[in-house]
């Protein structure tokens, strides 16, 4: 039976994560790069779920743990997914707006 994210403890989460980072690492020698990335970001996801959404802010910019070119600005949160902009190295917003799971988000800026 297949439950969300949201209804497993913190416990199950973990183990969660552990048997997803199992199951990337195997499909990677496997040379199974889709499935490698779909575990990749499951696991994300839920490790965005053991964080407390309330350590985010709207309206401040913190670092991109998977791309360090980029910093992220919050424009709101939904649950554990932060929606908002991208910004590059020169300061440049990005149009397109986009969620998150806050797993990604490092420290934040300033």
């Amino acid at each position: 039976m297949n439950y969300r994210y949201s209804d497993y403890s913190i416990e199950e989460l973990y183990k969660e994560i552990g048997r997803l980072k199992e199951k990337a690492q195997k499909a990677e020698q496997l040379g199974n790069v889709s499935e490698v990335q779909i575990n990749q970001r499951k696991m994300q996801v839920a490790m965005a779920y053991t964080m407390n959404p309330d350590d985010f802010s709207p309206g401040e910019v913190y670092q991109l743990k998977m791309d360090p070119g980029f910093t992220f600005k919050i424009d709101y949160l939904n649950g554990v997914f932060a929606w908002g902009h991208r910004i590059n190295l020169l300061n440049e917003l990005y149009e397109k707006e986009e969620a998150l799971p806050i797993s990604l988000l490092g420290k934040k800026v300033k």
